[in-house]
């Protein structure tokens, strides 16, 4: 397993071209995700379809729970470009027929007036992702305009959930939502990086809280990175981290996120994001070894290693300049820097 510190090297040995980058100088899924992370200093709409070309072609898109940065990335380009959408787009289908279902769910988190029907003229062009578009449609699958963080559940619903009894006594959702998970970071990660907009920021900041979370192991680990992503990119970037200062101010924001947030910052202003790493590894070891109430820890155990984690990475930049981190997973989950922050302690 490559260490975090050698993913950063692979990072710092591309800085020097970065300002020069064009899409088909890009050797590497690496050199491809910092010209990512540095898209909004100089958008170029039209030197993302060759962007995702070349990501379908080193093979980004083979694993769904790996792509969410690009994802999110290229809904963030057709969001912020509604009147070459269907150009950029009907280019990007130049990748392999396999990666095409990445534009189609592009499209349907672009939040674009006409996504429907821009999905259903690209649906008739790929009979393939036609079940895809409908899902997306009819509400049947959440887009990123549904996206929600759900309360800690209680006892009861913790036990109802268990046992099944909630398909007996509660009730169904109403309509579908996208809830926290490391694909879905790295997904709004992505949309931040191509828009800039406080939206995404937003809603990875709404999982902040998550990162308290003693009783549930998927919303501790997502929480967890989050955080540290936050904190870490915030580190970098300075106009993200005034951001971040006028979040925790906001009128109503919520105590646990203001908490969250107090510690992101101080984090990021004293160049210490190991300590966040490491309360957050105290944290997981402390439910791994005690488990949840409702959860048996070598069950638990299993999965954290194998999934969650694996869904995405928190990769920080080590650059001088003003630049962020990639949370996703380049390569798979032994190349993956989250994997690095699960293992490695310092």
């Amino acid at each position: 397993m490559r260490s975090l510190i050698a993913g950063l090297l692979a990072l710092l040995l591309i800085a020097p071209a970065a300002a020069s980058l064009r899409p088909l100088d890009t050797v590497s899924t690496d050199a491809l995700l910092h010209w990512i992370s540095r898209y909004r200093e100089h958008p170029d709409p039209a030197a993302v379809p060759k962007v995702m070309l070349a990501a379908s072609r080193f093979g980004a898109f083979d694993n769904p729970e790996h792509a969410g940065v690009y994802v999110g990335f290229l809904a963030g380009v057709l969001a912020k470009n509604p009147a070459q959408a269907e150009e950029i787009a009907a280019r990007s289908l130049a990748m392999r027929e396999r990666d095409r279902w990445v534009v189609m769910r592009a499209i349907a988190y672009s939040g674009l007036p006409n996504w429907q029907a821009l999905l259903r003229r690209f649906a008739l062009r790929m009979p393939r992702y036609d079940e895809l578009s409908k899902r997306y449609i009819s509400g049947k699958m959440a887009t990123l305009a549904e996206f929600e963080v759900p309360p800690e559940p209680n006892g009861w619903q913790r036990a109802a959930k268990r046992l099944h009894l909630d398909k007996l006594f509660g009730e169904e959702p109403k309509h579908p939502v996208l809830e926290p998970s490391p694909e879905v970071l790295d997904v709004l990660w992505g949309n931040y990086f191509a828009t800039g907009s406080y939206g995404p920021l937003k809603d990875i900041i709404e999982m902040l809280p998550l990162s308290a979370d003693h009783n549930d192991a998927d919303r501790l680990t997502v929480g967890s990175m989050a955080k540290y992503s936050l904190a870490t990119n915030a580190m970098h970037d300075q106009v993200l981290l005034a951001r971040l200062k006028v979040a925790r101010k906001a009128s109503g924001q919520p105590k646990e996120v203001v908490t969250q947030l107090d510690d992101v910052i101080e984090a990021a202003e004293t160049i210490d994001t190991p300590r966040i790493r490491k309360q957050a590894l105290a944290a997981i070891e402390e439910v791994r070894s005690k488990g949840p109430a409702y959860k048996r820890t070598a069950s638990w155990w299993s999965y954290i290693g194998q999934s969650a984690i694996a869904g995405g990475c928190l990769a920080a930049a080590a650059m001088g300049q003003v630049e962020l981190g990639i949370p996703c997973v380049v390569g798979g989950a032994s190349a993956s820097a989250a994997m690095n922050f699960w293992n490695n302690s310092p």
